[in-house]
C-alpha cells in the first residue's frame, strides 16, 4: 500500500496547504482510534515546538483526540525527546509532537510516538493511514464519554531532571563558559536551565520564538551566529539545537563546528572507557565519515552503518543491543536513555567529558581527521539513469579505483528525482575525478 500521508518521519508539509486543521483532526481520531485497547481511560500528551502554526494543529489534534473518547494533556513547547520520555513515564496510550524539524517556520509536521516512546512502525502508521480517510462518525464517543484536555504545569522542570540524571550525581559544569544556541525552537526553556543548574556560565541566543523565526539564521544547521557568539564572549563550548531539539551541533572554543562524527567518537570512546558502551561498537549511516570507521577500528570499536535517517540508526540499535549511535547531522542517539536523538542529552554528555579531561574542546572533540568527503547532485526526469549500462561500467571503474582506499555511495533521493553521489577517500584528487565521472555519466543518460 502507497503512503499517502506520512512520510519517513511523520506526517509532514506546509501549514494550512498539505497540513491542514482538517487533516490534523482526522490524525487524532484515526491515531486515537487505533490506541484504544482497553476497558479504561485513555491519554495522549501533545508537545510542540514554537512555529505560529502549532496552535492550530494542537487545538485540531485535540478536537480529534477527544471526540473518539481520549483524554488530552498539553506539553507546550517541549523538545522531541521530551515527548517520547514523557509518553512512557506518564503512561499515556500515545505522544504527539508537532513540529517540522529543522525545517522553516511555514513548514510544520505531527510526529507520533507508541506507548513505549518510540516512534510508530511502518504497519501502525499505515493502519491509521487507513482510517484517515474512512467515514468514521459511527465510531465518535457518545456525549458523556468524549474526552478532556488540560494543561499540564511543570513538565519543563520534570524534563530538565531527567536530561540531568544522564549524568553522575556528583558532575559539575563550574567554570565552562557556555553558549547555547536554541534556535528558537522547542528547547529555547529547558537547555539554558538545565545547563545553568549543572553549574555552567550560560550565555543563551536563538530563546526568543515569536512563531516566525524559528531555526531562521539560527540553530544546528546555521551555526554561523553561534561561532560568532562563542567568539565574542570567549566562551568554552558553543551548543546548538535545531527546531525541535532532537539534534545537536558543537562549536569549539575557536568558534569552529564539530559534527555528529566526532561527537559519536567522543561519547562511545567515554562510554568504553566506563565500560557501559553496548556490543563494543556504534550505528552510524552510510554518510558517515571513513575517518570515524577507521579510528575507531583503532580504539577497538565497531561501526555499523544503516540507511540515512535516525529512525534506521534506532532500528539497528533495537535489533543488535547498540547503545550509541547518529548520524553526521547531529542526531545522536542514546538507548540508555533516550527513545529518540536528544540534544540536550548528548550535549551533556559531551560536557562530561570536556569538564573530566579539562582541555578545550578543541582538542577533546577532535578524534580524527576526516577523509575528503565530495558529495554531488543529478537531477533527472523520467527514466531510470542508473539502469544505464554505460552508467554502471562508469561506476564500477569508479569503485575499483578507489578500492581499499575510499569509498563511492550512489543513492536515489526518496523525495525527489535525484541521485546524490558521494565519494571519500585519501587522494582528493582522485575522488573528485571519479565523483565526476560518475556525474558525467549520469548526466548524459538522464539528457
Amino acid at each position: 500500500m502507497s503512503r499517502r500521508y506520512f512520510g519517513t518521519d511523520g506526517v509532514r508539509g506546509r501549514a494550512n496547504a498539505s497540513l491542514t486543521a482538517d487533516l490534523a483532526l482526522r490524525v487524532g481520531m484515526a491515531a486515537g482510534l487505533v490506541f484504544q485497547r482497553g476497558e479504561y481511560r485513555h491519554r495522549v500528551v501533545i508537545g510542540k515546538d514554537t512555529r505560529l502554526s502549532g496552535y492550530m494543529i494542537e487545538n485540531a489534534l485535540v478536537a480529534g483526540f477527544t471526540s473518539v473518547g481520549m483524554d488530552v494533556l498539553l506539553l507546550g513547547p517541549m523538545p522531541t525527546p521530551a515527548v517520547g520520555m514523557l509518553t512512557r513515564s506518564m503512561r499515556a496510550d500515545l505522544g504527539v509532537m508537532i513540529s517540522a524539524s529543522h525545517n522553516p517556520f511555514d513548514d510544520n509536521g505531527i510526529k507520533l510516538f507508541g506507548p513505549d516512546g518510540y516512534k510508530l512502525s511502518d504497519e501502525v502508521e499505515r493502519e491509521i493511514e487507513e482510517l484517515i480517510d474512512e467515514d468514521l462518525a459511527k465510531r465518535l464517543a457518545k456525549p458523556a464519554e468524549i474526552g478532556r484536555a488540560r494543561r499540564l504545569e511543570g513538565v519543563h522542570a520534570r524534563y530538565i531532571e531527567y536530561a540531568k540524571r544522564t549524568l553522575p550525581r556528583d558532575q559539575s559544569f563550574e567554570g565552562l563558559r557556555v553558549v547555547v544556541d536554541c534556535a528558537h525552537g522547542a528547547g529555547y526553556r529547558v537547555a539554558p536551565e538545565a545547563l545553568w543548574e549543572l553549574g555552567a556560565e550560560v550565555i543563551a541566543i536563538g530563546v526568543e520564538p515569536d512563531g516566525m523565526n524559528i531555526n531562521r539564521e539560527v540553530g544546528s544547521t546555521s551555526p554561523a551566529a553561534l561561532s560568532a557568539k562563542v567568539r565574542e564572549v570567549r566562551a568554552d563550548i558553543g551548543i546548538a539545537l535545531d527546531g525541535d531539539a532532537d539534534r545537536v551541533m558543537i562549536v569549539d572554543e575557536k568558534g569552529h563546528t564539530v559534527d555528529g562524527d566526532q561527537l559519536m567518537a567522543v561519547v562511545a570512546e567515554s562510554f568504553k572507557e566506563d565500560g557501559r558502551l553496548a556490543r563494543d561498537g556504534l550505528v552510524a549511516t552510510v554518510m558517515s565519515n571513513l575517518g570515524l570507521e577507521r579510528h575507531l577500528a583503532g580504539e577497538g570499536i565497531t561501526m555499523a552503518r544503516t540507511a540515512v535517517g535516525d529512525r534506521y540508526v534506532l532500528e539497528r540499535m533495537r535489533a543488535d543491543g547498540y547503545n550509541v549511535g547518529g548520524e553526521q547531522s547531529g542526531h545522536i542517539i542514546l538507548s540508555d536513555y533516550s527513545t529518540t536523538g536528544d540534544g540536550l542529552v548528548a550535549a551533556l554528555q559531551v560536557l562530561a567529558v570536556v569538564a573530566r579531561q579539562e582541555r578545550p574542546v578543541s582538542e577533546v572533540c577532535h578524534r580524527f581527521d576526516p577523509l575528503p568527503q565530495i558529495l554531488k547532485n543529478v537531477r533527472y526526469g523520467d527514466g531510470a539513469p542508473l539502469e544505464n549500462e554505460k552508467v554502471k561500467l562508469v561506476i564500477a571503474d569508479a569503485e575499483r579505483r578507489l578500492s581499499n582506499h575510499g569509498r563511492l555511495l550512489i543513492r536515489p533521493s526518496g523525495t525527489e528525482p535525484v541521485i546524490r553521489v558521494m565519494g571519500e577517500g585519501d587522494d582528493r584528487d582522485l575522488v573528485e575525478t571519479v565523483v565526476d565521472e560518475v556525474i558525467d555519466a549520469l548526466q548524459r543518460a538522464a539528457a
